[in-house]
């Protein structure tokens, strides 16, 4: 059991834990290693040094979850990773990603050919220095190819030992239910925040078969953390940060959801951990949720 002294030097584990399929035990406030990149989520970011202090550091405040992509860089955050945490803590889950193609910055073309995940599974192996990634999934599905031959293609991933879990990214609940035929799945990362509740659905979903939801884009790449935004008058009251409330918002909104902001620099972690600090009464939450 976490002390009152470990929670405030560790403030990731105050959001509470859930298990990946059941097996797997992380702290609900993760981190997202998107935006250790450059512009356009494209090439190395400005700050090297810094996003490697950053990713040490969401590790000492009580991370547990990094959630990262072979297309954010290309290859860029998979090998920051690499360089600042291997060799890795016991019981950090790494959550990457395939289905996407990089040509160029801001450029995204999906690929979801078995051969080609196979391949991009094998790559983040070597890139991210494991002999298996705990949480695999398909970054997007191909409309050009049959969803049973991408999520086939994991299944078999899997059989080999080379991945641990599989997870979906940004799927309607009819193509969870799809892919459940075909593998277990155990997390779906659609988009979702305090101001976008498009998947509504597919969160009532998960929480009916306990199934992760991590919600990128939490705070709508910043919109939601302006001190002049929706969320200011709230903010002064409680003395916590808009981007505090809207992170602390979707940690009360549902036992499954799995929050994993991003940043590339130290204080801006920080800031974001603390959410998990921070304290809502159902009036709160029910004020924060009306701002749709």
């Amino acid at each position: 059991m976490e002390t009152v002294d470990s929670t405030i030097e560790r403030p990731a584990t105050a959001s509470g834990t859930f298990a990946l399929g059941g097996q797997l035990v992380v702290h609900r406030l993760g981190f997202g290693a998107m935006q250790l990149t450059g512009p356009g989520i494209w090439g190395e970011p400005s700050d090297r040094e810094e996003c490697v202090r950053v990713l040490r550091r969401a590790v000492e405040l009580g991370v547990d979850l990094i959630d990262t992509a072979d297309s954010y860089g290309p290859y860029v955050s998979e090998e920051l990773i690499r360089a600042a945490l291997r060799p890795y803590p016991d019981g950090l889950v790494i959550a990457t990603k395939a289905g996407f193609v990089r040509t160029g910055p801001g450029v995204w073309k999906m690929v979801g050919r078995p051969e080609y995940l196979r391949q991009e599974c094998e790559m983040s192996l070597r890139r991210l220095g494991l002999e298996q990634i705990p949480l695999y999934q398909l970054h997007r599905i191909d409309p050009a190819v049959p969803l049973e031959e991408q999520v086939g293609e994991l299944a078999d991933l899997q059989a080999e030992g080379k991945i641990r879990l599989i997870g979906l990214s940004e799927v309607t609940v009819e193509q969870i239910r799809a892919a459940r035929a075909v593998a277990g799945i155990v997390s779906v990362q659609n988009r979702y925040n305090l101001v976008d509740r498009g998947s509504e659905d597919v969160l009532t979903y998960c929480e009916r078969e306990r199934i992760g939801f991590i919600p990128w884009f939490p705070l709508a790449t910043g919109d939601l953390a302006r001190r002049e935004g929706p969320l200011s008058a709230m903010s002064e009251r409680l003395g916590a940060t808009p981007a505090q409330l809207a992170l602390a918002w979707l940690l009360h909104r549902s036992p499954v959801m799995l929050p994993i902001p991003g940043t590339s620099t130290v204080p801006h972690l920080e800031e974001n951990i603390e959410a998990a600090l921070v304290g809502l009464t159902d009036d709160q939450v029910a004020q924060l949720s009306k701002l749709s």
